[in-house]
């Protein structure tokens, strides 16, 4: 099972910035894409960002020019950076596989990392 551990969330202002990172156990992370995911209140989940295990990546239209998502194998990691940004970044912030890998590598949610944007 595989399990996942973010961090770098806090409070900042609009235009501000924060790297996000996500540690993940096990050994399979590095043959996997990664994706981040955001839940503001009151709305469901969406996807932010991909990376694949060679490092081709994808964004939302709406952080695109904004955020980056990276990864570190040796580290078992993954982060997002994210720049110029805004209240409507507000959310709390989680990494896991795609979904169809995510039932294979029996992967579960970890907390989260709450950002929150506001002067």
């Amino acid at each position: 099972q595989v399990q996942f551990v973010e961090s770098g969330g806090g409070l900042v202002q609009p235009g501000g910035s924060l790297r996000l990172s996500c540690a993940a156990s096990g050994s399979i992370f590095s043959l996997y894409p990664m994706d981040w995911y955001r839940q503001a209140p009151g709305k469901q989940r969406e996807l932010v960002a991909r990376i694949t295990s060679g490092g081709t990546t994808d964004y939302a239209d709406s952080v695109k020019g904004r955020f980056t998502i990276s990864r570190d194998n040796a580290k078992n990691t993954v982060y997002l950076h994210t720049n110029s940004l805004k209240p409507e970044d507000t959310a709390v912030y989680y990494c896991n596989f795609p979904p169809v890998i995510r039932a294979t590598a029996q992967a579960s949610w970890g907390q989260g990392t709450q950002v929150t944007v506001s002067s």
